[in-house]
């Protein structure tokens, strides 16, 4: 009974030390670290304070030199073991620790643009909507009667109309861009007839605002897309670049073939963007600041992040930069 207690407390002495150490290390230098040497330190521990209480017996001549060299096989074989099934577990927490933050950071944001799109839009809609109810009931009320003035409020109520309208039908196509239920039906597309469709359509636009509209005649390259979604990139850039560019200013569309695939331009003579707000340009409901305050309505503030979710959806890519007295958005699409 003696021999047992003996060998009973040597073990006790042993790990209390060992898990002693341990626990240092693991609130001292490993504080914070990752979570595989946090399993591994605690493996050590397990080990150690195992082979603490082998050796402690074998002092007391417990053991048998036989048996000691068995055990300490044993033991060593299994440290090996466990401190690979450690890394390997330690590793694959890590990643599964990494993944969840992350996801947790994009559903912050992701839930951070929700409220700014609906402040957005809410502030977007009430404008038109007061203005509408102001004409309606004047219109109903009979303080406007002259032939003039009525037909002047029908054709603002119906520009108003056209405009809430353009901004749902944005709104409809952000919310399929961003929920994945956006199906695109991929072709061999020549981009140039797609140019050509939307350089026909925005033109009146920008005849309107005294800007021209310059396209390049060739150097076209076919892209694999969808059709409705390629147009609506190349109208929304367009109309994008119309929109800032102040009058008597010139719209450029250029596009060709490169190593990765074909690429569109659209350049204009804006004036420029402010370096801090070139990495938001693409961000839902982002209009800039003052150095790019378009002199005709802004819109919706949603059509270049439609622009990015469209290329993205065909593996493509969308970027901004200044160059000469304006700025050059340039899509890339796979060939």
């Amino acid at each position: 009974m003696r021999d047992v207690l003996a060998t009973f407390l040597m073990a006790l002495a042993g790990s209390l030390t060992v898990a002693v150490v341990g626990l240092l290390v693991l609130r001292g230098p490993l504080r914070g670290r990752s979570v595989t040497a946090h399993i591994v330190v605690l493996l050590l521990v397990t080990v150690l304070s195992v082979l603490a209480g082998i050796l402690g017996a074998s002092m007391e001549m417990f053991i048998s030199d036989h048996d000691l060299h068995v055990l300490l096989i044993v033991v060593g074989t299994a440290a090996t073991v466990s401190l690979a099934a450690g890394l390997w577990a330690g590793r694959r927490l890590a990643m599964a620790s990494m993944w969840a933050a992350e996801a947790r950071e994009r559903e912050r944001e992701a839930e951070a643009r929700r409220r700014e799109l609906v402040a957005w839009v809410s502030h977007d809609l009430r404008t038109p909507l007061a203005g509408l109810r102001a004409m309606t009931e004047a219109l109903e009320d009979g303080v406007v009667s002259d032939p003039e003035t009525v037909a002047d409020y029908h054709h603002r109520i119906s520009a108003e109309t056209d405009r809430m309208a353009a901004l749902v039908d944005d709104l409809f196509e952000l919310s399929r861009i961003n929920a994945g239920a956006l199906r695109l039906t991929l072709a061999e597309v020549p981009l140039g007839d797609v140019v050509s469709d939307a350089i026909a359509s925005a033109t009146p636009l920008a005849a309107a605002a005294g800007i021209e509209l310059v396209a390049a005649s060739s150097g076209w390259p076919t892209v694999r897309g969808s059709v409705p979604e390629l147009s609506r990139i190349v109208n929304n850039l367009i109309r994008n670049a119309i929109r800032y560019t102040p009058p008597d200013g010139t719209v450029v569309v250029t596009g060709g073939q490169d190593a990765t695939g074909g690429w569109l331009a659209v350049s204009d003579t804006c004036g420029g963007i402010p370096d801090a707000d070139l990495p938001r340009v693409f961000d839902v409901a982002f209009r800039g600041t003052t150095a790019r305050t378009p002199g005709r309505d802004a819109g919706g503030g949603l059509g270049l992040a439609i622009v990015r979710g469209l290329v993205e959806a065909h593996q493509g890519d969308v970027a901004v930069a200044n160059e000469g007295d304006g700025c050059r958005f340039v899509v890339h699409l796979p060939a």
